[in-house]
């Protein structure tokens, strides 16, 4: 399994395409404007206390107040206020924790308007970016993450990932952990610190320890609200999530950017620092790895996979619907049942990549093809928990119900990716009239001539409308001479003026329509 990563930089974004076997399986855009991304900590002011909803209104700056729940206060909220007051004040010089006094943690059930009072200062920390008509979704239980632990500043608490399946394994790192780690202080340790040395887990450390001390340096004279820790930029902290041994490129378009991730890289795997690239041709990045075109295919209402099936995906207020279809395909299946198994096994594998690459969240309805056998339905059930492993979200499938419906819920933490594939129709006469990409036409064309060819026609003629036509056959390699090098068969391409934009039909060598 190759992973490789794309980034293409412009004036005011940067995009992120991770690519698993040539497949685009995750996008990701870091736009400059956007300053409420998850993880940055701001010194804000509480707005009001809401005792109905046991939850506070607080102001960080954005235009709609942020939202504080009583359960994400943290339980050493009193101790976190009266840093936070000490800090800013300048009474407090010493950052360490090491000899300040916790004052008793908040009761598990209280209420708001009992800890929380309006005005008040409090370090809070992004959980969920701005989505719709919402303001951003807060914690005042801080943490900062590195490459292999999580510092979580006013804990004793040392957590190892539940992803390390070696009991010797936990111990070992849970012994290290406890002998580096400062009073005051609790750590997570995270998958990716399996089989590493205190030396490395220590340096991780002290970089935290360094970035807590910067922030709590600004809090003196800082304003209320303003942001005092970001996260690091979008190429660093996505390599610190995602980085791992089966990466075998990164490719940048920006030489700026490929000096800082080409630095980032030597820091946390210097012996693959070699894999950086930077990309220096006429052709736009995302085109010569073939992104451009996958994005256009993945993010319709329609999404064409193999052998002729395809998914429907509708969006609405409360959850996302996902419909398998098995389309016009054909197979050597004994019954039914197996062509509805293996339809599922393959929209299971689709499903698990859109919702990583839309970055789709909350409730996720899938309807499978039904199936009368239960083995069947649990061979489904397993696969798609299989393929979605690699999720970094957190997620949550149920078994199919009776009716045959997967449900899937999956954390959202920032707006979902949405790209427009549709394009202005060349055919309409009113203006604001919107058809599928060419690119999009053209895919199902070519599984539509897949078909036909294990008919096994000996001439076919394609007809179709001008623009579509000279998408097929202009430029070198063309699409057509991709499918002579692919089926050893030449298509005739013929334009015809009176067919409307999606129209086409594939004629045999006796100039009958194939239906």
């Amino acid at each position: 399994m190759d992973k490789e990563l794309i980034i293409r930089s412009s004036s005011d974004n940067v995009d992120f395409a991770l690519l698993k076997d040539g497949k685009l399986i995750e996008l990701q855009k870091d736009e400059s404007s956007n300053n409420f991304s998850v993880g940055d900590v701001f010194i804000a002011k509480i707005r009001k206390a809401v005792p109905g909803l046991n939850a506070a209104f607080v102001n960080v700056g954005y235009e709609k107040d942020a939202f504080l729940h009583y359960h994400d206060l943290g339980p050493k909220l009193p101790s976190l206020l009266k840093f936070t007051k000490r800090v800013s004040t300048g009474k407090l010089k010493d950052f360490s924790l090491k000899n300040f006094p916790f004052e008793k943690d908040i009761d598990k059930g209280g209420k708001i308007n009992d800890v929380l009072k309006s005005n008040q200062s409090l370090l809070v920390q992004i959980v969920k970016e701005p989505i719709s008509t919402k303001g951003p979704r807060i914690s005042s239980e801080l943490s900062i993450a590195g490459r292999y632990i999580v510092l979580v500043p006013f804990s004793d608490r040392i957590s190892i990932s539940q992803k390390i399946e070696s009991k010797d394994e936990k111990e070992r790192l849970k012994r290290l952990v406890k002998s580096i780690t400062p009073q005051g202080f609790g750590v997570i340790v995270r998958t990716v610190a399996e089989g590493k040395k205190v030396a490395e887990l220590d340096k991780d450390l002290q970089n935290l320890l360094g970035r807590w001390t910067a922030m709590c340096k600004k809090l003196h004279k800082a304003h209320h609200p303003s942001k005092v820790l970001g996260e690091l930029n979008k190429a660093s902290s996505l390599l610190r999530d995602i980085f791992n041994d089966t990466f075998t490129s990164i490719h940048v378009d920006d030489e700026e950017l490929y000096i800082q991730i080409k630095d980032y890289v030597q820091k946390i795997a210097p012996k693959k620092e070699s894999i950086v690239k930077l990309y220096q041709s006429n052709i736009p990045v995302f085109e010569k790895f073939g992104i451009e075109r996958q994005i256009k295919t993945s993010f319709g209402k329609t999404v064409s996979m193999a052998k002729g099936a395809y998914l429907v995906i509708e969006h609405t207020e409360a959850l996302h619907v996902v419909d398998v279809n098995s389309g016009n395909r054909s197979n050597k299946a004994k019954s039914q049942e197996d062509t509805a198994l293996e339809v599922n096994l393959i929209a299971a594998t689709e499903i698990a990549r859109q919702l990583r690459l839309r970055d789709m969240g909350g409730i996720i309805v899938v309807d499978f093809i039904d199936m009368t056998k239960a083995e069947n339905r649990k061979t489904l059930y397993n696969h798609l928990r299989e393929e979605m492993k690699d999720d970094r979200a957190k997620h949550k499938i149920l078994p199919p119900s009776k009716f045959g419906l997967v449900q899937i819920t999956r954390q959202r933490v920032r707006p979902e990716m949405n790209i427009k594939t549709r394009e202005e129709n060349p055919d309409a006469i009113i203006n604001g009239q919107e058809v599928e990409a060419p690119i999009g036409i053209v895919q199902k064309i070519t599984q539509d001539l897949e078909q036909l060819i294990k008919k096994d026609y000996k001439k076919m003629t394609l007809n179709t409308h001008p623009f579509i036509a000279a998408f097929i056959t202009k430029g070198f390699p063309s699409i057509r001479s991709k499918w002579f090098f692919e089926h050893k068969k030449w298509v005739k391409v013929l334009p015809r003026d009176a067919y409307t934009y999606l129209e086409y039909h594939f004629f045999d060598k006796d100039g009958n329509q194939i239906k």
